[in-house]
């Protein structure tokens, strides 16, 4: 039965204040109007009011994050989220979820329409119905005791699991993520973006908590805000400096640019990217031998900067070898590499290539594969049905994964390399740090999804570098193909950036730290403990002797049907 469009579902009855201390079974079947004004017990947010503070919290959430970057949102969003799902049922949350989800990642991968409609949809509906099956727990969660443990615990379970599953995860959207220029960020460095994550989804939970508590319990509820805002403003005091008394390399990024094609099909059809870092590299060599920037150690060419493999195209490696040998010093190369075996399944890989008159190895020497491939960018899952569909037919080949981080050593410097879309997962950058780099380099291509108009996931991936700097107090040098290419502090300092679509070379001198930090040490164990305390949240909430009944009398109806 449905009253002004407000089915009973809508209104059965909740806990008095939803807040700790509460803790109510649920209903077997509809209950009585509460008696008083002062326990409201019918839900926050009832009906349609409540989708709509679903859709505004993912926006707010979203606008946290580049190319808004109103960091303080994350604050706001998810603690919508949490009032509408306030007295819902299961089903109701995956509604709620769904919406949530759709108004946070519509707009902040708007930019994979560059690439084309089809695979736009699929990845927000895709990311949008997991975030709503893994919301239908919540509104059983509202209605235990201390709630605001068991939901923070359970948004960075969501997290945990959107970055692993499905295809290997998307670590867009986490809250850790939008917090580069926040209060908040010194915490990366005690247990990693995980660890910032639960710092800030703390605020917005105890802001749910405030709303939802009758108004005769806010005190408590108001302690737990000023607490978690105390939490957020002790940030900065764990940021790592920016500079120290150890060693100092200076580095250069080059940004060769490419032409800026207007679809996908064009875009597999641009030429000359080697040439033109080539031409850039020329540039700074002949800069340095004018004493206009001083002299690199190491110079670093982004993802793709060549199309084949140079070891084994004689153009290629011939105008490579010159850049290199112009400038005298090692540069890092994006390659495709030919995979050994000569199967059609290339590395996209991070070549160091050596000047000539290097004493130890010269020319092309040790190489990093990316281990991290992008479903539908770097191979096609279930390639037999879906290869041929609409722009993947422009994929051909899958690219073969690499076995593990390799350590780049050049003079003083040690180098671990990830590439592009390995930035935002916390195990592949952390094993490239570890082992002993003291430099970390993110070579990436933005040209496909910047082709357009720009939508921010330059400015989104520069971010994820500036927060995997600070987590790993190392300076980090990020070079792009058409940009956003920077080179950044150990505490997520901007020391100078590139423009985007434009030919450019970063000349900067940075330090080289070989420590490791609490987040380092901790590895996922934070992660884990958090996500396991949500696990017990939510299954010590189920009623086991009921779902075993209801499924004996299932079994039981099979087993009688036919005889019936």
């Amino acid at each position: 039965m449905t009253t002004n469009g407000v089915s009973a579902a809508e209104t059965a009855p909740v806990p008095a204040d939803g807040g700790p201390g509460t803790a109510v079974p649920e209903a077997a079947g509809p209950a009585a109007p509460a008696a008083s004004v002062e326990g409201a017990t019918t839900p926050f947010a009832p009906g349609r009011r409540g989708l709509v503070l679903a859709v505004l919290g993912g926006l707010l959430l979203f606008a946290s994050f580049e190319p808004v970057d109103w960091w303080p949102l994350a604050f706001v969003g998810p603690a919508l989220l949490v009032v509408a799902l306030h007295g819902r049922t299961a089903k109701q949350a995956f509604r709620y979820g769904f919406v949530f989800g759709v108004a946070l990642f519509a707009p902040l991968v708007f930019w994979l329409t560059n690439l084309g409609w089809a695979p736009f949809l699929a990845l927000t509906l895709a990311e949008s119905a997991l975030f709503g099956l893994l919301t239908m727990p919540v509104p059983a969660l509202l209605r235990r005791r201390a709630w605001p443990v068991w939901v923070a615990a359970w948004w960075i379970a969501v997290e945990a699991i959107r970055g692993r599953q499905p295809l290997g995860g998307f670590p867009w959207g986490r809250l850790a993520f939008s917090q580069a220029d926040s209060p908040a960020l010194g915490w990366v460095t005690v247990a990693g973006a995980p660890g910032l994550s639960l710092i800030v989804v703390l605020v917005p939970v105890a802001l749910a908590w405030l709303v939802l508590a009758g108004r005769a319990r806010r005190r408590l509820p108001a302690a737990g805000l000023v607490g978690a805002l105390a939490l957020v403003a002790v940030g900065p005091l764990l940021l790592p400096s920016r500079t120290g008394g150890g060693p100092e390399a200076t580095v250069a990024a080059v940004q060769g640019n490419v032409p800026r094609a207007r679809n996908l099909e064009e875009q597999t059809r641009v030429k000359h990217v080697t040439e033109n870092h080539v031409n850039v590299t020329h540039q700074l060599a002949a800069d340095v031998r004018a004493g206009k920037v001083p002299r690199p150690q190491l110079v670093v060419w982004p993802e793709n900067a060549t199309d084949s493999d140079p070891r084994h195209d004689p153009y290629l490696g011939r105008i490579i070898r010159e850049a290199v040998d112009d400038l005298g010093v090692p540069v890092l190369v994006g390659a495709i590499l030919d995979s050994p075996d000569g199967s059609d399944r290339p590395y996209n890989s991070g070549l160091m290539w050596r000047p000539s008159n290097d004493p130890v190895s010269p020319g092309p020497g040790e190489w990093y594969a990316k281990q991290h491939l992008v479903p539908f960018g770097e191979y096609i899952p279930m390639r037999d049905v879906l290869g041929g569909l609409g722009d993947l037919q422009l994929i051909p080949r899958d690219f073969r994964p690499g076995a593990g981080p390799v350590l780049f050593r050049t003079g003083p410097i040690v180098v671990g390399d990830t590439i592009c879309y390995e930035v935002g997962y916390d195990g592949v950058v952390r094993d490239s740090v570890t082992p002993g780099a003291n430099l970390m380099v993110i070579q990436t291509n933005n040209a496909t999804y910047e082709r357009g108009v720009s939508f921010g996931q330059s400015k989104q991936q520069l971010d994820m570098a500036r927060i995997r700097a600070v987590e790993h107090n190392r300076a980090a040098v990020v070079a792009s193909t058409v940009g956003i290419s920077a080179v950044i502090a150990p505490d997520g300092t901007v020391l100078a950036k590139s423009g985007l679509w434009e030919p450019a070379v970063i000349v900067k001198t940075v330090p080289l730290r070989d420590g490791t930090t609490l987040a380092d040490r901790v590895g996922y164990w934070p992660e884990l403990a958090v996500c396991l305390v949500a696990a017990y949240a939510v299954l010590s909430g189920v009623r086991w002797p009921a779902v075993a009944a209801r499924v004996t009398r299932r079994v039981s109806r099979k087993a009688t049907g036919p005889e019936a």
